[in-house]
């Protein structure tokens, strides 16, 4: 019998039931974070609320939720991976029910912080057990299922939470997920096994707590920049605070009998891929699925539930491309599939920039179509890879650090490419308003960048042509600029992970 036919006998029920499970959780987990993109503006109707206020609906749960990844990461190999799992959960679904019961925003933001911890703890748990169950050629095609899910509650947030807000309104958009979020709950408590490492001595509380502090103060320099400018004390401080805790951080690495992030795994060429692997859906598919809602909203005039339906086309194919992946990867090395899917990533987003312009429209979904069939290729492998990176019973600090980077990076690509794109329309209108006030036109070009065209208009008096062309050309050079940046990451990516394979244990390649 060949191994991976052994492999697939002595699964049992139990461990496709854990399976779903954290396919279940794979799901909920992004879903909270690109869904509520969609619900701001009637959050904004019926409680108010500051820009500030509102743009910290999304962003608290990502400065969170990617912060606390690799400390949850550990916290499974030291404490139980089925504790950590189960404890995220409950975390999660109690701060989602009582965001649906939020009487302010501030409430709302103050409650996504926390959610976040959970949605961390959560997801770090499913992929630490799902590693410890499955082994072998299996492990590819169940961590390209796990992939699969993250991805589909990433892609389709928007149209869930569209759908949702339209027939039952926002609070529901948090309800539905806090009550599926209870059906994961059980499902984790009757399936999973308890596991742990047995050679963890306790969790490196000075690493975990100065690694946690330095990129929570990095998440909030960025996330921030865009609304206080780069130069802001706001800004810098936090930035400044973060490079020294991460000096520190790596002090302590260095010196800790068993740390938290073992440093020496910087010197395999597979484990930095993986990371560079990790961070690349942020910047050429994540970005896309939280401004272009806005887009379609605000500058073309769609609905909620209209603007996702228009996503359909970037989502869908994350349906089926990990699973073709998985196949492929029969003969294919998954290097090589994932930079052929960074390819495609370029070519679509060309093609992209080259038709948006015509507004939303039949026209948009070939090369939607063309970007989501780009991403399923790594998104399908890249799992599998990152706890094929240690030995098993490290493998709760190596999704750690995968998820770590993977959530960061969303965090960091969407407040980039928000900054960036509201520098190119701030020296758009400069260019073609040199009498403006500085300060309106920052305003304006903050709110363009928002989709929200008619106030920034009104800013500006009424310039409504003027700011969509220049919207326009702003958004067409990000597209150019992701593309560059999908093709140079493609080639990285086949350099140093062009013969690797998902489903191979460590050392099994340089």
């Amino acid at each position: 019998m060949t191994p991976a036919l052994t492999a697939v006998s002595s699964t049992s029920r139990r461990d496709w039931l854990q399976l779903l499970a954290a396919s279940l959780t794979g799901v909920l987990i992004p879903l909270c974070f690109t869904g509520p993109a969609v619900v701001l503006p009637s959050i904004n109707q019926e409680l108010g609320g500051s820009a500030v206020q509102l743009n910290w609906v999304v962003n608290g749960y990502i400065l969170t939720y990617g912060s606390a990844m690799m400390a949850a990461g550990s916290l499974t190999d030291t404490y139980g991976r089925k504790r950590v799992w189960l404890i995220g959960l409950a975390l999660f679904v109690l701060m989602t029910g009582l965001i649906a019961l939020a009487p302010t925003v501030a409430w709302i933001d103050g409650l996504r912080l926390a959610q976040g911890l959970g949605g961390a703890a959560a997801f770090a748990g499913a992929m630490s057990s799902l590693a410890q169950t499955f082994h072998g050629p299996i492990r590819t095609r169940v961590f390209s299922l796990l992939g699969t899910t993250f991805g589909i509650g990433l892609a389709f947030g928007p149209l869930a939470a569209g759908w949702l807000v339209e027939m039952a309104g926002w609070r529901w958009v948090f309800l539905a997920t806090a009550l599926i979020g209870v059906a994961g709950f059980l499902l984790v408590w009757v399936s999973a096994t308890e596991s742990r490492d047995p050679d963890a001595t306790g969790l490196d509380w000075p690493g975990a707590l100065t690694f946690t502090a330095a990129l929570s103060l990095f998440t909030y320099a960025i996330l921030l920049a865009p609304e206080a400018g780069w130069r802001s004390a706001l800004v810098l401080g936090p930035l400044l605070g973060s490079g020294v805790l991460f000096i520190v951080f790596v002090r302590i690495e260095r010196r800790a009998a068993r740390p938290m992030l073992d440093l020496s795994l910087f010197s395999s060429r597979r484990f930095v891929g993986v990371q560079v692997l990790a961070a690349s859906p942020a910047f050429f598919f994540v970005t896309l699925i939280v401004m272009l809602p806005g887009r379609f909203i605000g500058i073309d005039g769609l609905s909620a539930l209209a603007a996702g339906q228009m996503m359909i086309a970037l989502a869908a194919p994350l349906l089926v491309v990990p699973f073709l992946a998985a196949l492929l990867s029969r003969w294919f090395s998954s290097g090589t599939l994932s930079a052929v899917g960074l390819l495609l990533l370029a070519v679509g987003l060309v093609w992209l920039a080259e038709v948006l312009s015509a507004g939303a429209g039949p026209a948009l979904v070939a090369p939607l179509v063309l970007i989501g069939a780009g991403v399923g290729l790594p998104w399908g492998l890249m799992d599998g890879m990152a706890v094929s990176v240690v030995e098993k019973q490290r493998a709760g600090m190596a999704t750690g650090i995968f998820n770590c980077v993977r959530v960061s990076a969303d965090g960091i690509a969407v407040a980039v490419a928000g900054a960036l794109l509201a520098l190119l329309i701030q020296d758009g209108l400069f260019d073609a308003l040199p009498a403006a006030d500085p300060a309106v036109v920052l305003e304006a070009a903050n709110r363009a960048a928002l989709g929200d065209l008619a106030h920034a208009s009104a800013l500006v008096n009424s310039e409504s042509a003027l700011l969509l062309s220049t919207y326009d050309r702003a958004f067409s050079r990000i597209l150019y600029i992701l593309a560059a940046s999908s093709l140079l990451t493609a080639l990285l990516v086949l350099a140093l992970l062009g013969r690797s394979r998902a489903h191979e244990e460590v050392g099994a390649a340089a």
